[in-house]
This record gives structure tokens, sequence and C-alpha cells, in this order.
């Protein structure tokens, strides 16, 4: 079975302020290469296109659209024969335009489909208000995948009357996220890739700044957006906008790496970020805050450490040796290499496909 899909997002060419690139980029290519034909359909919003990370890929054809209203009015149009069209969350640009005409939009014996890259938000949202527009569209779609939540994501989309909703977790392309040398601008004691958030800044006054103020002999790596006015402790340097071609190196010259959720995410669990297996991809030894669910991912104290507030940050950091970390993002990387490529993860999204399309 191969499908023609486009796929509405925010960008998968560039990660700047759009933590879900590397999510699309490895379940969108792993689908390719199971010979689906696959258009990306992104808005030129938010300066992405002036920072570009990566260049058009062989294996989509990207279609960069004003962001106005004729701009998403054109791209449904050349879309509108697709065998499955999707929806992602997040597109930051007409989401609710784009939301109410791909269900109508499809052909006959076409799919529909609402892909949720934050569904524990959407949920929250839409729960909170029985007015939200995309309340009553939910039914709409014929399917709905989601980047993660687990069990509680699924009761949540299903009581709000999805169809179906199976969630495609994140997960590792061994060919983009990989072991690599130590470089010096990167050496840390703890590093951390995050964009300034506000339902995770607090966490990472926490579990980051808070541990960075209790280790003043160790040092501290914070890179992502919108950081530059946070005060911070002395022992922490700020990198601004870390382009996903340094991410492995960051990953490889830090004693460990930091993985903090979102408030939503962690409260509904079974949401391992994209950090997690970019880290693990280049054998780091990953601290993660506590939820629920990471024993399906990775087994605690053995292949990543969990640390349940700041102090016990502070507490795994001061006690780990360089020996501690490498056995531990040795077996991080074994794991997610046995368990969590994306081309096991579109393994799901193919069963579901086929057991969807006509």
């Amino acid at each position: 079975m191969s499908l023609s899909i486009a796929f509405f997002g925010s960008s998968l060419v560039s990660a700047y302020w759009n933590g879900a690139a590397t999510y699309y980029r490895g379940v969108l290519q792993a689908l390719a290469a199971r010979g689906h034909r696959i258009v990306f359909y992104e808005p030129d919003a938010y300066d992405r296109q002036k920072h570009r990370d990566i260049p058009d890929p062989d294996w989509a054809r990207v279609v960069v659209y004003p962001a106005t209203e004729q701009g998403v009015e054109s791209a449904l149009a050349a879309a509108r024969n697709a065998d499955l069209l999707v929806k992602a969350s997040g597109v930051g640009v007409f989401d609710r335009l784009l939301e109410e005409r791909i269900p109508a939009l499809k052909r006959p014996g076409a799919l529909a489909a609402f892909w949720d890259v934050d569904a524990p938000a959407t949920l929250d949202r839409v729960g909170a208000d029985g007015n939200d527009p995309f309340r009553a569209l939910i039914p709409q779609y014929d399917l709905v995948l989601t980047y993660g939540g687990g069990p509680p994501v699924v009761a949540g989309y299903k009581k709000f009357g999805a169809r179906i909703c199976v969630p495609i977790y994140n997960g590792l392309d061994p060919m983009t996220h990989h072991p690599a040398a130590p470089d010096p601008r990167f050496a840390c004691d703890l590093g951390l890739v995050a964009n300034r958030l506000p339902d995770r800044e607090r966490r990472i006054e926490e579990y980051f700044l808070g541990a960075a103020a209790e280790l003043r002999d160790k040092r501290f790596l914070l890179a992502g957006s919108g950081w530059a006015d946070k005060p911070m402790p002395d022992n922490v340097a700020y990198l601004g906008h870390l382009y996903t071609a340094d991410h492995n190196a960051f990953n490889a010259s830090a004693l460990a790496v930091l993985s903090v959720s979102r408030d939503s995410m962690a409260s509904y669990g079974y949401s391992p970020a994209t950090r997690v297996f970019e880290a693990a991809g280049a054998a780091a030894c990953i601290i993660t805050d506590g939820w629920e669910g990471i024993s399906l991912f990775f087994e605690p104290g053995r292949e990543i450490l969990v640390a349940e507030n700041g102090p016990a940050v502070a507490e795994q950091l001061a006690r780990l040796t360089p020996a501690d970390a490498r056995r531990i993002g040795a077996a991080a990387r074994a794991r997610a290499l046995a368990e969590h490529t994306y081309a096991q993860r579109v393994k799901l999204v193919q069963d579901v496909l086929a057991g969807r399309a006509q």
C-alpha cells in the first residue's frame, strides 16, 4: 500500500521555535522509506525559513505557502487529491481554518487524520471549554495520531468522540542522531536543550537552574531560544538557539543531559520528548524528570536516571562518575536502537493506515 500524503505542519526544514521538527523528520522519512509519497505544507512564518536546519529533503516535497488566508486556501486546493490528509497541531498559522477544512476536503476513499504533537495540552484546553471549536471537529477525523500520552490521551480523545486514537511515540533516527566526538564548546556537567515556554519554565527553574544553584562547582550549559533575559546562576552558560547539526556534539560533550517535560505532558505521562531519543542516539547519559510510563521506554537506573525534583537532579549529578555516565549512555543507545527507532514506530502507523484505508 503506497499512499500520497499531504501533511500540514509547523515546519519540516526548520527547528527554530519548532520542537516538532525532529519528530516530523523521523516519522515522515520512515514513511517515505516504505513507499509513501509525502508533500509537507508549511507556512512562511516565525522567521523559520531564515533559520533552516536542513535543505528540502529528497524523501518529501516541501511546499512553503504564504502565512495568509489566501495562502492556506491555495495549499488546501493543491492537497485535496491526496490519499491521506494530515493536519498537525500547532501549525501556528490559521490552525482553526485548517482543522475545519481538512475533514471535508478529502476525496471519496481518502482519509483525514489529526496528528497531535501536544495532545495533553489539546485535551486540557478542549476539556476546559465546551465551546472550543476543535471539540466538535474531533469525530470528523478518520483517526487521531498523537506524539505520545499513552492510555490517558487515548481515553481523553475517545471521550470527545475520536473514532481511533493511536500514540506514535517519539523515536530515534540513527542516521541523524549518533555518537560524536566531544566538542570543547559544549563541555559541561549538565546540558539542557529547551526553548523557553510558559508551561515548562517553572520546571526548568526547579530541575535545571535550581540544581545549578546548589552545585556551584559544576558547569551547566543551556541551549534554546528565549532565555537571554532570564536570571541564572553564574555557573550556567547560555548558548541561544542550537542548530540541529550541533545536537550530537552537544549531547556527546556533557557528563549528563537533562530532559524536562512540559507541565501537561508530565501530568499525563507516557510522553518521552524528542530530546530523550536524540541524546540516547548519541549515547549520552540522560537525567529526566519523573513521569508515568518511563519504564516502557528506558529502564530507570540502568538506561536513564530519573529525578523527582530539583534537589534529586543535584544529587544524581553530584555522585555521577564519567564511567557510570558512559555505561548508562551506552545502555540507552542500545535500547533505543533495539526498540525505539522511527522505522519501528511507523510499523504501527502502517498498520493503522492499512486498517482504515480503502
